[in-house]
Parts: C-alpha cells; sequence; structure tokens
C-alpha cells in the first residue's frame, strides 16, 4: 500500500515539473521573438544555445521558488482555487522579476506587453493543469475514512473543519477516550485508513501512539503546547544517551542581529514606497469626519514591554466610549465605511512601519495584544505569556495559516510554532506569504457572534468552572 501511494505521488509531482517546464517554453519562446532582438540594440550580444538554456534555468528557478513557497504544487493539500490562486500569484512574481532582468540586460525599460499576454497564456494553462490535476488526484486518492478519537471538550467545531474538506477527509466514527484503551484499539483495528487523536488524556494518546506507529497506521494528531516547545530543542547526545535540550532565549543573538536589520532596510524601503498611499488616505480620513487620522492604543511586545501602536484610524471617534475593551466583529457598526476598504486592502496597518523602525515591533512576530485582553487571556491560558518571548509582529505564523477570527488558543500555538522553529528563512517565508493573504477576505473577518474569546469569557457566570484550556 506505501509503495502504491508513493507511485501516485510521484505521478502528481511529475505533472507538476511537466507544467513548470511548459510555462518556462512559453517565457522562452516570448523571449526569443520579441526580447532577443532587443538585446541586440543594446551592449549585449543575442543569446544562443547555451544562453537560452540559462534563461531557462534561471526562470524555471524563479517560478519554482514562488510556486513552491506560495503552495501552488500542493495538489489534494488545498482547495482547487487556493492552489490556481497560488500559481497566478507565483506567475505574477517571477514575471515582475523577470521583466526587470531583461530591461537589466537591455540597459532600459523594454515593453511589457509580450510579457503580460504571455503570462494571460500561462495563467489559462494554469487553471486548466490545476483542474486536471484535481481530477487526478480524486482518483487517485480518494477521502480517508477516519475514526475519530476526542477528549471531554466539544469536538463541533473541529468536526465543522474536517466535514470542509469532504475531498480529503471522511470522519467515518466518533468515539470518547472515557470507552478505554483496550476497547479504542480494537475499534483502531477496525478497518479505518487512519486516526484522529483529538485533545485526549497525555498517557492514553502516547499510547494509542505507539499502538499506531507499530502497525504503520496513519495518525492525526492535536498538538499539546509542550509538543510544540520541543520541536525548537536541541538534539544532544551525552554518550550514547539522546537528549533534547529546550534554551531559555527564543533567539540567538545573531539571529536578533539579522532580523534587526532586515526590519530597519525593509522598512525604510517600504515607508518611501507606500508614502503617495498614506498621504491620500490620510487626507480621506480627515476629511470624512474630521477625527484624528491615526489611532493609537497600547500593545504589548517582548517581555511585556507597553508600547503605543498606530494604525489609521477605521471606526467611529466614539468607538469605545465607555472604555471597555472590544474586538472588531463581523459587520462591526463601529466601522467606517472609509475603514472597512482600509481594512480589507490592510492600508490601515502601513503606520505600523513607524514602529518597526524604531524597534518596537518587527515585520514577522506574533500580533500584540492589549495589556487587559492578554490578562483576560491568561485566567484560561496561562502559558498566553509565551507569545511575548519575541518581538510582536506585523504579521505572523498566525495570521498566514490563521484568520483574524481563528480562537485565541489556537492563535498561541500557531505563534509557539514560529518562535519555536524561527529563523531567517522562516521570516522571509512568512514575508512572501503575507501578501498572499492580502488578496483573501477571509483573514480580514472579525470574530464571530459565537467564537470564545477572553472578553466574552469574562461576561460569562463568575463561578468556577474548569480550565477549558490547560493541559
Amino acid at each position: 500500500m506505501g509503495r502504491l501511494e508513493a507511485a501516485k505521488r510521484a505521478v502528481i509531482l511529475q505533472m507538476s515539473l511537466v507544467g513548470l517546464v511548459v510555462q518556462t517554453l512559453m517565457y522562452i519562446f516570448v523571449w526569443q521573438r520579441v526580447y532577443n532582438d532587443i538585446m541586440q540594440n543594446g551592449m549585449w550580444r543575442s543569446f544562443h544555445r547555451r544562453g537560452f538554456w540559462l534563461l531557462a534555468a534561471v526562470y524555471f528557478i524563479l517560478l519554482l521558488f514562488f510556486t513552491a513557497t506560495y503552495g501552488g504544487l500542493k495538489v489534494g493539500f488545498l482547495k482547487p482555487m487556493d492552489v490556481f490562486f497560488s500559481q497566478v500569484l507565483s506567475l505574477i512574481c517571477a514575471n515582475v522579476v523577470s521583466y526587470f532582468q531583461i530591461s537589466l540586460l537591455s540597459l532600459g525599460l523594454v515593453t511589457a506587453g509580450p510579457l503580460i499576454l504571455m503570462m494571460l497564456a500561462q495563467i489559462v494553462m494554469s487553471a486548466v493543469w490545476t483542474f486536471i490535476s484535481n481530477k487526478l488526484y480524486k482518483r487517485f486518492f480518494p477521502p480517508k475514512n477516519l475514526l475519530f478519537i476526542s477528549g471531554d471538550r466539544p469536538i463541533e467545531g473541529i468536526l465543522n473543519k474536517f466535514d470542509s474538506r469532504r475531498d480529503k477527509y471522511n470522519i467515518e466514527h466518533c468515539v470518547s477516550e472515557s470507552a478505554g484503551r483496550e476497547a479504542l484499539e480494537k475499534e483502531i483495528l477496525s478497518g479505518y485508513d487512519g486516526i484522529v487523536l483529538w485533545d485526549i488524556n497525555t498517557e492514553i494518546r502516547n499510547k494509542l501512539l505507539k499502538f499506531c506507529y507499530s502497525r504503520g497506521i496513519r495518525v492525526y494528531m492535536m498538538p499539546k503546547i509542550p509538543d510544540i516547545m520541543i520541536q525548537g530543542s536541541a538534539q544532544l547526545n551525552l554518550f550514547d544517551t539522546p537528549i533534547l535540550l529546550t534554551r531559555e532565549y527564543a533567539m540567538t543573538i545573531e539571529q536578533r542581529f539579522l532580523k534587526r536589520l532586515i526590519d530597519i532596510i525593509c522598512s525604510l524601503i517600504l515607508l518611501i514606497m507606500a508614502s503617495p498611499f498614506m498621504i491620500v488616505t490620510a487626507i480621506v480620513i480627515k476629511a470624512y469626519d474630521g477625527g484624528p487620522v491615526l489611532y493609537k492604543q497600547v500593545r504589548c511586545t517582548r517581555d511585556m514591554r507597553e508600547f503605543q501602536i498606530l494604525k489609521f484610524r477605521s471606526m467611529r471617534t466614539d468607538a469605545e466610549k465607555d472604555g471597555v475593551a472590544r474586538l472588531a466583529s463581523k459587520n462591526d457598526s463601529r466601522i467606517t465605511p472609509i475603514g472597512k476598504f482600509i481594512r480589507k486592502v490592510r492600508i490601515d496597518e502601513l503606520p505600523q512601519l513607524f514602529n518597526i523602525l524604531k524597534g518596537e515591533m518587527s515585520f514577522i512576530g506574533p500580533r500584540p495584544e492589549r495589556p487587559e485582553i492578554i490578562r483576560q487571556y491568561q485566567e484560561d491560558m496561562p502559558e498566553f505569556m509565551f507569545r511575548t518571548k519575541v518581538k510582536a509582529g506585523l504579521a505572523g505564523y498566525a495570521q498566514v495559516y490563521g484568520k483574524y477570527n481563528t480562537t485565541p488558543y489556537d492563535k498561541l500555538k500557531l505563534d509557539l510554532f514560529y518562535i519555536e522553529n524561527y529563523s531567517v528563512w522562516l521570516d522571509l517565508k512568512l514575508m512572501l506569504l503575507t501578501i498572499k493573504i492580502l488578496f483573501q477576505p477571509d483573514s480580514t473577518e472579525g470574530v464571530d457572534e459565537n467564537q470564545t474569546t477572553a472578553i466574552k469569557d469574562a461576561e460569562k457566570s463568575k463561578s468556577p468552572a474548569k480550565n477549558r484550556y490547560q493541559e
């Protein structure tokens, strides 16, 4: 079975490579017919033979890099429209870089018309490729029938998420850990394609995990916070004994220096590029109701240090006139018409470039929270403080892989994934992926009315209750 699945995945991979090769050939065709002649008018000679191979290799690497980064090769793992959107974004990035490459070689800006027409043809080809690949994937990999093993917490939310991907998962049966280990092991051997271990007792979970591992059974497991913490540990050997070392510092001095250098350079460049948009936005906000242009609010960064975050004001001036902190909700009446637009296109976040330049924030990191909200979250999640081990960010792991209305507990886990797996490359990758989420409206949605938050928990009954997040 394992060899068969490997063979099927090899077919999907080959299709991906074929698609990239065809798009590269389209680029070489346009280069040869249009831009190769332009080269002769500059100081460079036209390209022949080996030159074409070099151009093809550079373009292919660019396309492969952006496509892999944005998820354009994840057929079956992402929804078809997500794969197609990722490929379109990858083509735009690769062709923009190629345009400036051609202009540099031609010693001047060249006409972009042929490249634009080529890109439109590439987009059509990507749509066809995505459709065929998705059909082929569904044929090769039907939805997996899964056994869902849960603890004592509500499971409706996660079941709805599995249900949204019926093309990949089919929860055939749900059972509680209270059934006992022997009954669970017997049920696991009933012929499922895999099992889901969802928020169950650690002792039972570890035994079931070993049981499945020894029998080659696929396991989907919800990680607990300690599981994430040890991901960033160093692997040591004490003679013949393996040891995992978790350090007290989230980043090394070298990593902090490089991160700060990137923040300074990128914030200066973006401030220069975004200044026209910022000026226009400031004028429109002022003209709408005469209120202040900027909205300042106390937030917390590394080690709970407080600072004033800067945003373009998107709400009415009396949005929190009673002094009570409230998270933005879906269809929030406090948001002005102009505010809805600048929130949707993320223009309201641009003033935070000044926070980054001052060193109060970084480009990538956990989003800064208000002190009072952090205190409320800590009542249910003492681990929420772990997010402040690094500097707060303009965008972060939780924003790229989650949504605005992702639950606080899931955001905490996503942010810990970032902290424990930090690298400069991860920062650069998240910067590129942030461009992608700018065009996804669901990432800017407010908190749902029924969603659990610290603020809403505070409004509930004050009687002692079991910590719903504690592990």
